[in-house]
């Protein structure tokens, strides 16, 4: 699975790429993930992941939890994957989606591009109920979810306490 498109980036070509992810992207996984861990609320997480985690990760996933990179000219610029929801049995098809670009690439349109081919791979491994969860101040990453499709389901009030305050959670779902 790999799509590409072009994009003009100061009046050159730009070859952005989307592709599954490796062991060999950890570092970069890591990097962007952990800018988002350090300053933002788009993950509760509070502790940053060693490249080592993330190579563990990417082997946890495996075929049926895809993770997809989006590459610039060769450089891994984002990452999304698709996760276990729920532990128990019956939740086996329903997966929960996740999207994180490098700091410097947002506004551009990967995340919709990236969270295109994630939707269609969850399609391709049998998965039925996508469920992505935004905080409940992050605009950008809601409105991202409604142009991909996922309808609004629920809001769940003062559910992760970071950086010293309670944040709410909305919780978004689309059906394949």
């Amino acid at each position: 699975m790999a799509s590409s498109a072009h994009g003009d980036e100061e009046g050159g070509r730009t070859m952005m790429n989307v592709r599954p992810a490796t062991v060999h992207d950890a570092e970069a996984i890591a990097a962007i993930y952990n800018h988002y861990v350090k300053t933002s609320t788009a993950t509760f997480d509070t502790k940053t992941k060693s490249v080592e985690d993330r190579i563990e990760w990417i082997a946890e996933h495996g075929p049926r939890l895809p993770i997809l990179v989006i590459e610039a000219d060769e450089v891994v610029v984002g990452w999304g994957a698709v996760s276990s929801y729920a532990a128990r049995p019956a939740w086996g098809n329903t997966v929960e989606l996740g999207i994180y670009l490098d700091s410097d690439v947002r506004g551009r349109g990967l995340g919709a591009q990236l969270g295109r081919a994630l939707i269609e791979a969850a399609r391709k491994e049998g998965h039925h109920a996508l469920i992505a969860q935004i905080v409940g101040d992050n605009e950008a990453s809601m409105d991202l979810m409604e142009r991909l499709g996922f309808e609004r389901v629920g809001h769940l009030r003062e559910v992760g306490f970071k950086f010293d305050r309670l944040h709410d959670v909305v919780l978004f779902e689309l059906l394949v």
